[in-house]
């Protein structure tokens, strides 16, 4: 059995308390396994709007100390709260966190500048010092090299060990050059020797990330892969390469306390293999809330997506016609470009007995979308990991995917002549190449019902929870600290 070990999960987003992505679910669910696993794991997060509005009155407060670092001369007030034997604590600074976005502001350099060196800050006013901090994306990039370097005049930052995780690469944290001054208090001489340097003029916290900490890791065997390439490295796959050897993917898990069909509180009628019948209740119920046609035989196809070209809906839109000449029924829940959303209202005023779309995000709607859907659809372009495909087999909805990243790693492609599989995958960024494995689900749900039962069996006895790949962090901490 593995050392306990102090672990720090330092991130921009986490559930339960705010999520704009994928990243939030993964910082909801690995410290808690790791916890469980027998691990002391805590978590630092930005006190944002909603977080102040909703949950700030159940916080135990802890400290206040100044953060002076480049440009930032000010305050940071901490609280915490426990939750399922995670230790979080939340930073504080309302002119910085307290807004109605959480990114994509002129000042997020700054803002998360703020948030990195206030983190390091903490541990100084806790007297607390992990053995490991386990940063996430560009926002908690350069704690790595911040403990390294601002604060290499303790030795207890000097002894701490770094693992960070890319979610998504294509977000860098590009800022001007100025920026490694302002916002992170170093000297110049880190662009000026390429340290820092990212593009003419400008520095990079996730390339800092990269170049500083013990191990990189990514979400899924596969992507880890891709990103070493020209096609899916966003011009940092060079950078990557320098660290090859230190680089690795672990593919992401489900919370099964929240993804549960016996026990999902957002559904019409909780089911498990056992009682499939159940599930189709849960199909009637949707079809009749979207007032489509109440059919338990017609192959119901369900999305729960940002709707944008990484997402693969380009593809999907424009053969909506054909798609829909099979007769299945669609029910779309997303929101994200405006030439994605105009076609699919136009489908929906085009095919109200077969279109169903929802704009916007629903939580108890999307839990009702995977438990009714006999097909999930996910045609991603690239998927560093993907959550959605993990959930839609859990509750038996045989997912549809385009091999690429942790959608290669976690759907096994069925097999129509040995009748294994958990799903349907295509290759290629093709139309045909995706309406030729439409056809083959179409073809297998009416035609081949045993198989399809079979697959539903094996989809949903497949483990995606996240025991198996806590261990495999644990597996890497131990490499780092024994």
């Amino acid at each position: 059995m593995t050392k306990k070990k102090r672990v720090l999960f330092v991130a921009s987003e986490g559930l339960p308390y705010i999520k704009s992505g994928g990243l939030a679910d993964v910082i909801g669910s690995l410290p808690k396994e790791l916890v469980l696993q027998g691990q002391d794991v805590r978590v630092v997060l930005p006190l944002y709007l909603k977080m102040a509005i909703q949950d700030h009155g159940r916080f135990e407060y802890v400290t206040t100390f100044d953060v002076n670092a480049g440009d930032i001369h000010t305050l940071a007030n901490v609280y915490t709260e426990n939750v399922d034997g995670v230790q979080f604590y939340f930073i504080e600074h309302r002119d910085f966190f307290e807004r109605d976005e959480l990114y994509g502001y002129d000042d997020d350099a700054i803002r998360f500048g703020f948030f990195q060196h206030a983190t390091c800050r903490l541990l100084e006013a806790l007297d607390f010092f992990p053995d490991i901090i386990h940063s996430h994306d560009w926002h908690t990039a350069a704690i790595p090299f911040l403990c390294r370097t601002f604060y290499s005049y303790r030795e207890e930052f000097r002894n701490i060990r770094h693992v960070f995780t890319i979610h998504n690469l294509a977000f860098q944290g590009i800022f001007s050059k100025e920026a490694l001054w302002s916002a992170l208090g170093m000297n110049y001489h880190y662009y000026e020797d390429g340290t820092a340097r990212f593009y003419e003029n400008c520095i990079s916290y996730m390339k800092l990330g990269i170049l500083y900490a013990d191990k990189v890791t990514t979400v899924s065997e596969t992507y880890a892969q891709e990103i070493l390439t020209d096609e899916f490295g966003e011009n940092m796959n060079h950078v990557l390469g320098s660290r090859y050897y230190d680089l690795s993917g672990i593919v992401n898990g489900i919370d099964y306390d929240l993804w549960d069909a016996q026990t999902d509180p957002y559904l019409a009628q909780p089911y498990s293999f056992k009682n499939l019948q159940d599930k189709k209740k849960n199909k009637l119920a949707l079809q009749e809330q979207f007032a489509l046609p109440q059919n338990p035989n017609v192959l119901l196809i369900g999305v729960v997506s940002r709707l944008t070209w990484q997402k693969g809906f380009y593809l999907m839109a424009h053969h909506l016609d054909e798609l829909l000449a099979s007769g299945a029924q669609f029910v779309v829940l997303g929101s994200g470009e405006e030439a994605i959303e105009d076609t699919f209202h136009f489908y929906k005023e085009k095919y109200p007995q077969q279109f169903a779309f929802y704009r916007g995000y629903n939580e108890p709607l999307a839990h009702q979308i995977y438990a009714a859907s006999d097909l999930f659809f996910m045609p991603s372009m690239f998927e560093p990991c993907g959550i959605s495909q993990l959930i839609s087999m859990h509750y038996g909805t045989l997912p549809l995917v385009r091999e690429t990243g942790g959608l290669k790693d976690t759907v096994e492609a069925y097999n129509e002549f040995d009748g294994t599989g958990t799903g349907f995958s295509f290759a290629g960024k093709q139309a045909h190449s995706m309406l030729q494995v439409f056809g083959l689900a179409i073809d297998t749900y009416y035609n081949r019902p045993e198989d399809w039962q079979k697959l539903i069996k094996q989809a949903m006895e497949k483990d995606v929870s996240w025991t198996a790949s806590a261990q495999k962090y644990l597996l890497l901490y131990d490499q780092l600290v024994s």
